[in-house]
């Protein structure tokens, strides 16, 4: 889907005017403000003018922010292209706070949240939209298979950065040179555990990103229980998991394992030696669990370092 369809028709001339997809990473839509759209070397801001929808450098001041905010029926007509007019055929994507749109593009939802029985049953007067521009860099992994293989296998490995610094998208290039094959080593059986459909960005359950052709994905399932599915059921070589956070998911960890298992994820963390500061993080650090932990790190120009340790957190490169 082109990104420029969902949005309220008397912006499209302005998106269809200006070259404003080139280094897109995220926009945010919020009620009563100019839409907002982050590239990797700054940001840009929507405007309405006398003469149409522009584009400007800076963030207006507050009678201009007011005269450029979006209306909740601007919102509202968002949510009808998004979901092609069938929003509560949704509703449990909505529950998670979230959408999954044709080409992999995830949309997050926030605005007042329903209850049913004390649990979240939905969300309704939606007034805030965070797209998230999904993004294949094929090759992007590159550099770093060599230190992530070991022979005819790999090392468990995770990925480290803060937020918007490039885990997923390092992840994903990860799993597609693992599926298909890297130099002399075979492609191997890659099994992943999408839970916010971040990794294969799957939409109607097919995956829109390439993932190599050994490659099973589990979408919409959380990761403790997706990761136990996976080892009864895909005997998978290797597990590819986002975001590990909880005890639940450092348990399933764990379990993937010692059942033979190898794993590659990624977690927040501000730096490698942070880990060992994290109560769950640290007993696999001391039990040199993972052989190699990939540190990410986004320099003030957008480019993106990466440095790789070892399983006694020296570095290699």
């Amino acid at each position: 889907m082109e990104i420029a369809k969902i949005f309220p028709g008397h912006m499209r001339e302005a998106l269809a005017r200006d070259d404003w997809q080139e280094g897109l990473e995220e926009i945010r839509v919020r009620v009563g403000q100019p839409v907002e759209f982050f590239y990797d070397m700054g940001c840009k801001y929507l405007l309405r003018t006398e003469t149409g929808s522009v584009f400007a450098g800076a963030l207006p001041g507050e009678a201009d922010r007011q005269e450029s905010g979006m209306s909740m029926t601007d919102i509202t007509e968002m949510l009808n292209y998004i979901s092609n007019y069938s929003l509560y055929a949704y509703s449990e994507e909505l529950k998670q706070g979230y959408i999954t749109i044709e080409g992999g593009h995830r949309i997050g939802l926030a605005g007042s949240v329903a209850r049913e029985n004390g649990k979240i049953s939905g969300l309704h007067h939606v007034a805030f939209l965070n797209i998230r521009i999904a993004h294949e860099k094929k090759g992007c992994a590159e550099e770093i298979m060599r230190f992530i293989r070991n022979g005819e296998s790999v090392y468990n490995t995770l990925v480290l950065s803060e937020p918007g610094a490039g885990k997923t998208t390092l992840l994903r290039d990860c799993i597609r040179q693992l599926s298909e094959g890297t130099g002399d080593a075979d492609g191997m059986k890659v099994c992943v555990v999408d839970e916010r459909s971040e990794i294969a960005a799957s939409h109607l359950g097919v995956p829109q990103n390439d993932l190599g052709p050994r490659t099973d994905v589990l979408d919409g399932c959380g990761k403790p229980e997706g990761m136990r599915m996976l080892l009864r059921a895909m005997s998978p070589q290797v597990i590819a998991v986002d975001e590990l956070g909880g005890e639940e998911d450092f348990l399933a960890v764990e379990q993937a394992l010692y059942s033979g298992s190898r794993v590659i994820g990624t977690i927040h963390a501000g730096s490698v030696r942070e880990l060992s500061e994290k109560p769950f993080l640290q007993k696999w650090v001391e039990k040199r669990m993972f052989g190699r932990y990939i540190w990410i790190r986004r320099m003030a120009d957008g480019r993106r370092c990466t440095q790789v340790f070892d399983a006694q957190m020296e570095r290699l490169c």
